[in-house]
């Protein structure tokens, strides 16, 4: 199974969870949801690192959220998560033109 997939199958399994939603809901940051989602994939037999979910999305941008740490760097207006990929996206042609309407 893919890294993708056992993500997916993980956020998944967090539905309907209340444990594991009240540990999540009560982490103070990003490092002690990392925890508690190993926990979560140990017991689901997952096998995921620490790496795979701070990487692989939603997972990772639940770390972010929980650190505070933007999703967009409004100097170039790039998702975080596209700043790593080569070319063009969608949303960047869009937000820029966002940007310049509000800029005039």
């Amino acid at each position: 199974m893919t890294v993708k997939r056992k993500v997916t199958f993980l956020v998944e399994s967090l539905d309907g969870a209340e444990k594991t939603n009240e540990a999540l809901s009560r982490c103070e940051d990003g490092e002690a949801m990392l925890e508690v989602l190993l926990g979560a994939s140990s017991k689901l037999g997952l096998g995921l690192t620490r790496d795979d979910l701070m990487k692989t999305p939603p997972i990772r941008d639940w770390i972010w959220w929980k650190n505070k740490e933007a999703l967009v760097t409004l100097g170039s207006g790039t998702p975080r998560h596209q700043q790593d990929s080569s070319g063009k996206t969608r949303w960047d042609s869009w937000s820029i033109r966002l940007f310049s309407w509000f800029g005039k």
